[in-house]
C-alpha cells in the first residue's frame, strides 16, 4: 500500500536568497541557520568546487514570504544588531 504524498505546489522549493563572491557560501549558511532557527526548513544549493557560482537558499513555497521577511529584517538590522540581540539573549 502506498503512503499518501502531498503533491501540492506549496511544497515546491523556491529560492529566497542568493549570494556570490568569496563569502557567498558563508552568507548562505548564516541565512539557512536564521531560517531554521525560526522553524523554516531550508536547503542550501551550491557547489564549493565552483565558487564563482551563486549559493542559494531554498524553502517550500508556502514558507517563502515568511522566509523573505526574516531575511529582510536580518539585513536591515545588520551584523551589529545581530550581535546585540545575541548578547541580550545570553543574559
Amino acid at each position: 500500500m502506498k503512503a499518501h504524498q502531498d503533491s501540492s505546489h506549496a511544497l515546491d522549493l523556491v529560492t529566497v536568497f542568493r549570494s556570490t563572491g568569496a563569502t557567498g557560501e558563508l552568507q548562505a549558511l548564516v541565512v539557512q541557520s536564521l531560517l531554521e532557527s525560526n522553524g523554516i526548513k531550508a536547503v542550501m544549493v551550491g557547489d564549493s568546487r565552483l565558487p564563482y557560482l551563486p549559493d542559494e537558499i531554498r524553502v517550500a513555497r508556502k514558507h517563502a514570504d515568511q522566509a523573505r521577511a526574516l531575511i529582510a529584517e536580518a539585513q536591515a538590522v545588520g551584523p551589529k544588531g545581530a550581535e546585540e540581540a545575541e548578547k541580550s539573549g545570553e543574559r
